[in-house]
């Protein structure tokens, strides 16, 4: 299992973190964050878990995940 490559980015207080899941597999392992998110899936498919229930996405969608809650991102596809 691989990571997802990461680039960060800020533009007027709101920051960005934009993930490239290269392979099938490829993990953004569970963990939370004190602050609701958006996701933007832009290409491809993964598998999002949140506090143990699992949800597939195609692109594109937005993927709204709430504060503090236990979520982790599988791509399901190459690229």
């Amino acid at each position: 299992m691989s990571h997802p490559v990461v680039n960060i980015g800020c533009v007027a207080n709101l920051f960005s973190r934009q993930m490239h899941f290269e392979k099938k597999g490829d993990t953004e392992l569970g963990h939370t964050h004190p602050f609701d998110h958006l996701t933007l899936l832009a290409a491809g498919s993964v598998k999002v878990t949140v506090e143990g229930k699992e949800t597939v996405f195609k692109a594109p969608h937005m993927i709204y995940i709430h504060k503090d809650k236990i979520h982790e991102l599988v791509a399901l596809e190459d690229n």
